[in-house]
């Protein structure tokens, strides 16, 4: 018979390990939820929450807006995009960023920070200026503004569309307030960050129906921003922005201090 210390340390170090295992899948889960934006409501840990606050100070302006953003997929029928970057905003206040009512609703979570850049298509044919609002708020009031956004569809109110970036000698330099055709919102549950987009067509022409992005995507859509993919345009930009947040925040919360 073995002493009784000799088997019971076998067990101690299987429950161990186990234990490693299983804050090892918990810590994978929550990276990958981060990742993929599936925070299902919830919010994110605070290290995290804290972490992506600064980054509008501290990270190149080619992580967040890169040159050129591929779109796998991204388009009508799951076509390919790609879009190209034409002019990056400085960092700036919200003052004269958005339509009066927009700067209203958006008024409880406060404005730290405003980025914007604006991208082309590949047929220089079509506009998408896209926003990362840094907001002063906590993760509660975050998520207040979230429910009241979805509840009220805030998001999809025609006098609550972003303002375009039209910097001047670009492709959009014509780009205004009646250009704008199509347009996404998203307030962020797990950052203190607003994602938006809103797209156009690049001749400058004025647009007197615009659409939601997830209006004008739908197969049956008649208006221009619907029949020009103009929805995909915003919708697609802004999906791979928020993406390319949620990973430079990952990564900037997983290095060593």
């Amino acid at each position: 018979m073995r002493p009784v210390g000799t088997r019971t340390r076998p067990r101690v170090a299987a429950a161990a390990a186990c234990a490693v295992l299983g804050l090892g899948l918990i810590g994978g889960a929550a990276t990958g939820s981060w990742l993929t934006g599936d925070s299902g409501g919830s919010i994110g840990s605070p290290s995290t929450y804290a972490t992506a606050g600064t980054l509008w100070h501290s990270i190149p302006v080619d992580r967040l807006f890169p040159p050129v953003i591929k779109g796998d997929g991204a388009g009508p029928g799951g076509a390919d995009r790609t879009w190209t970057r034409i002019a990056v905003a400085p960092d700036s206040t919200c003052e004269n960023a958005f339509d009066p009512l927009l700067r209203k609703a958006l008024r409880p979570a406060g404005c730290l920070r405003l980025l914007r850049a604006t991208y082309t298509d590949a047929t220089r044919s079509h506009l998408t200026t896209v926003g990362l609002l840094f907001t002063k708020a906590d993760a509660d009031a975050m998520l207040a503004l979230h429910s009241r956004f979805a509840e009220d569809g805030l998001d999809r109110r025609t006098d609550l569309m972003p303002r375009a970036y039209g910097a001047e000698g670009t492709l959009a330099a014509g780009f205004g307030d009646a250009q704008r055709a199509s347009w996404s919102v998203s307030v962020l549950t797990d950052a203190p960050v607003v994602v938006y987009a809103v797209s156009g067509f690049a001749d400058g022409r004025t647009v007197t129906d615009p659409q939601p992005a997830a209006k004008a995507m739908e197969s049956t859509g008649v208006t221009a921003a619907a029949q020009a993919g103009l929805g995909f345009e915003a919708q697609g930009v802004a999906d791979r922005v928020e993406r390319r947040l949620r990973a430079t925040v990952a990564r900037a919360t997983e290095e060593p201090s």
